[in-house]
């Protein structure tokens, strides 16, 4: 019975993901592909932030520390930033993030960072479905998930 009841909570469960997401460029990306009317998982908690330069790495672990089993910075294509080189900062700070995650132990697939420009409501779509699908395999995040009474 309990390998039921096991089985019935992993086809509840849904990752959470949280979207730091530049309001120049994805922000408006994301707008678009729920104007347009794009199905992709509902998984997604979009923040507005002025910048993808803007999100410190903290933020991010912060966003595992509370509960997201997944976190996207995407902001303006290199080179098309509203603030000229926000998401040249960006790129360099997480890549280098990234392998630090990875250097103690956190999955890579965890954590993302994309472009996405105000008219690819696309392909904001499947980045989430992409990430949700890739969050799916690996479950939960109990690994940093801090416990809050």
């Amino acid at each position: 019975m309990s390998v039921l009841n096991n089985q019935d909570k992993a086809k509840e469960w849904r990752p959470r993901i949280v979207v730091f997401a530049c309001n120049w460029c994805s922000y408006a990306g994301a707008d678009l592909a729920g104007i347009s009317r794009i199905k992709y998982p509902a998984t997604a908690r979009v923040i507005r932030v002025p910048c993808s330069g803007r999100v410190n790495p903290h933020f991010v672990l912060q966003a595992f520390q509370y509960g997201a089993d997944g976190v996207l910075v995407s902001g303006c294509h290199p080179g098309d930033c509203h603030y000229a080189t926000g998401n040249y900062f960006t790129r360099r700070r997480f890549q280098v993030f990234r392998r630090l995650l990875e250097y103690v132990g956190f999955e890579k697939e965890r954590f993302h960072a994309r472009w996405i420009s105000g008219s690819e409501g696309g392909k904001f779509a499947e980045t989430i479905t992409e990430i949700t699908a890739a969050i799916k395999k690996l479950g939960p995040n109990r690994k940093m998930r801090r416990e809050l009474h």
